[in-house]
């Protein structure tokens, strides 16, 4: 085995779902510097385009292509797209989510019931879906997805959110189980609080956010950036032993 090679992307196809900002848009912006071609992707094609150029402009291989991950005509269509493009995939990252609910799990609005479900768990299982097909292909393939330390224990009037994370981890173990045979890994990373814009009402409050970063073990809130390492690590050749684990990155906050 070439050791130097083990997170080396080189020529690889990898799709990143909710990737033009947060933690996906790191996480896109890392495969495309250790080689990979890359699929910049959510619902809005312009803020996709913007991180793509920017990929570009280092030297990167990006492109942009906007899809609506809860709407199962736009995963369809993205994949046709994929397949006629590429021909192939070797790593899709499902990193698209929706911003969580915040009351009272008896009380939560059926319209933001079924929005979480079909971006948070509809979108990543379908495509996945997609995704497998081609990989099976190839006779091999990675899906990471992220879920979240919600999934683990449920935040606090977040139950909706918290739920569709724990089914994110199950889909994982399950996809895991049922495509191993055909050389397909899947795995799942567990951020625990990142500095997103889906998080600033825990961050924007600087006493508030040190009050609570002060118990963590590691005593500060996550960036994206924190998160780029697990997802190589469970997309390259590194992790060619290991499938249906999640890994958790969360400053120790889970114990």
């Amino acid at each position: 085995m070439d050791y130097t090679k083990l997170l080396d992307f080189t020529g690889k196809v990898v799709f990143v779902s909710g990737s033009s900002r947060g933690i996906g848009e790191a996480i896109v912006r890392a495969f495309a510097a250790n080689g990979a071609r890359v699929i910049v992707s959510s619902r809005d094609q312009e803020a996709c385009e913007k991180v793509a150029e920017s990929i570009r402009n280092d030297g990167g291989d990006a492109v942009a292509k906007a899809a609506h991950a809860g709407k199962m005509q736009d995963v369809t269509a993205i994949f046709e797209w994929i397949k006629a493009e590429f021909g192939s995939l070797d790593v899709l990252v499902n990193c698209g989510g929706t911003n969580p609910f915040y009351g009272l799990a008896g009380e939560t609005p059926e319209a933001a019931f079924d929005k979480t479900i079909d971006v948070n768990l509809k979108g990543p299982f379908y495509l996945s879906a997609e995704a497998v097909k081609l990989m099976k292909e190839a006779g091999k393939g990675a899906i990471v997805n992220v879920a979240s330390i919600d999934g683990i224990r449920p935040g606090k009037l977040r139950a909706i959110y918290s739920m569709t994370k724990a089914a994110l981890i199950m889909m994982t173990k399950a996809y895991a189980q049922e495509y191993g045979h055909s050389g397909i890994r899947v795995n799942a990373i567990c951020p625990g609080l990142v500095e997103t814009k889906m998080t600033k009402v825990f961050t924007a409050d600087e006493k508030q956010l040190k009050r609570m970063t002060d118990t963590f073990p590691v005593q500060r809130s996550g960036q994206p950036q924190d998160m780029v390492g697990g997802v190589l690590y469970l997309a390259s050749d590194a992790a060619d032993y290991t499938t249906g684990t999640t890994l958790v990155m969360d400053g120790g906050v889970t114990i």
